[in-house]
Formats: C-alpha cells, sequence, structure tokens
C-alpha cells in the first residue's frame, strides 16, 4: 500500500518519507520513537525529511536497545511512567520528547495532573538524567503531515531547560519542513498542554477539523 508520506521505505514498520535518499548521505541523527500510531508516522516522516534515520519501539515489541539521541515518547499520557521506569538507564543522557496531552479521556472536562505541573515536570522528575522536553502536544498528526494549518504553517511548539536539546529538535524539525519554535523553559509545558487540551476538546466536538487548530502568526 503506498504510504501515505509519498516515496518511502520502512524503518522498524513506520513508513518514512525520502528515507533512501537520506540515509543514502547517511543520517544526520537517530531518532527512537516509542508507539505506531498516527502522531509516531507524522513525526517520523517529518524528521525522516531531515535526514534522521527513525526507529520505532512498539508497546508489544520485545525490549530493545535505544538507539536514538533524540527520544520521542508518541504513545498515551498513561504510558509515560512505564516506559521511564523500564528504559530509564537507557535514556540517561538522552533527549526526551513527551508529546502527550494528559487529560481525562473518561470526561474530556479535565486535565489529570496538579494545576501546578505538567506531564513533561512529572516526566523530568521520573528521569533525572535525561533532558525532557515537551514537543508535538499541539499538533495534529494530519497537521504534522501536510505542514499546514487552514493555510498557514504548522508550527511545533518546543519547551525545556536545556537549550542545546531545544535546538538540536527545533533543527530536526525546521529540516523535515516544518516550522518549530523555542516556546520557552519547561514550566511552559503546562501552558502547552492546556493548548492541546482545548484543542483537543475543539476536535472532539467537531468545531474544527483534526486537520485543523490553532496555527502561529507573526
Amino acid at each position: 500500500m503506498p504510504s501515505p508520506y509519498g516515496n518511502s521505505c520502512r524503518i522498524n514498520r513506520v513508513p518514512v518519507d525520502s528515507c533512501s535518499h537520506n540515509l543514502s548521505k547517511g543520517p544526520l541523527m537517530t531518532v527512537t520513537i516509542f508507539g505506531t500510531g498516527s502522531m509516531s508516522q507524522a513525526i517520523a516522516g517529518v524528521l525522516s525529511r531531515g535526514g534522521a534515520e527513525i526507529q520505532t519501539i512498539a508497546h508489544d515489541d520485545p525490549r530493545q536497545d535505544v538507539a536514538g539521541d533524540i527520544v520521542v515518547l508518541a504513545v498515551p499520557y498513561p504510558a509515560l511512567a512505564a516506559i521511564a521506569a523500564e528504559y530509564r538507564a537507557d535514556l540517561a543522557g538522552k533527549t526526551v520528547v513527551d508529546i502527550t496531552n494528559p487529560l481525562d479521556f473518561a470526561t474530556f472536562d479535565a486535565l489529570v495532573v496538579p494545576a501546578d505541573s505538567s506531564a513533561a515536570a512529572e516526566l523530568q522528575a521520573l528521569l533525572p538524567d535525561s533532558r525532557v522536553l515537551k514537543a508535538f502536544n499541539t499538533t495534529f498528526a494530519a497537521t504534522l503531515a501536510s505542514g499546514t494549518v487552514g493555510g498557514e504553517p504548522t508550527t511545533v511548539l518546543v519547551a525545556g531547560d536545556d537549550a542545546a536539546a531545544k535546538e538540536a529538535l527545533v533543527t530536526a524539525i525546521a529540516a523535515g519542513g516544518v516550522r518549530a519554535v523555542d516556546a520557552g523553559a519547561l514550566s511552559r509545558a503546562r501552558e502547552l498542554e492546556a493548548i492541546g487540551f482545548l484543542q483537543l476538546t475543539l476536535a472532539a466536538g467537531e468545531k474544527v477539523g483534526w486537520d485543523g487548530g490553532f496555527a502561529l502568526v507573526g
């Protein structure tokens, strides 16, 4: 079946755009993505276009070494703690990207983290030797794949306390043709999760499409 990203090959079951071209030059970096859903595939598509080699780890895969310089947790919020516990040593010294929106999916009416915290802050506490970033939670898979939101460029907002880690992720996203912006310290993850929460509730209520949402203009 043709890949939704056009001409592609597969690395660990995820289709990635133009990877044969990029890998023939040698990958700029390796990115490990936990999860194989629509967000995982969209993120893999963007980063592989920029030259990254993609390793994916599904929830039912045997335990394996984490190859990535950057590790993206494209999983539901409840899965974060288990991954952090199992892979804490493997993730030490690496950049770990949390894309979750910690909604109460039973009610779609609240976040399940304390008001003065965030899923990303909780993850940083579980992974003290990793550089945790918040990113991709304010975009939908469709807007990452298309690179546009309502005619405006898709923007990935990135928050974290390590400037070099943020710069590396922003550069990797931009190399894949999607705009990325440094949104500040990891404490800003609280606001990013609030934006993600609102956007998800609007889409679930059919106020916007899953190919729509918020755009950063200017």
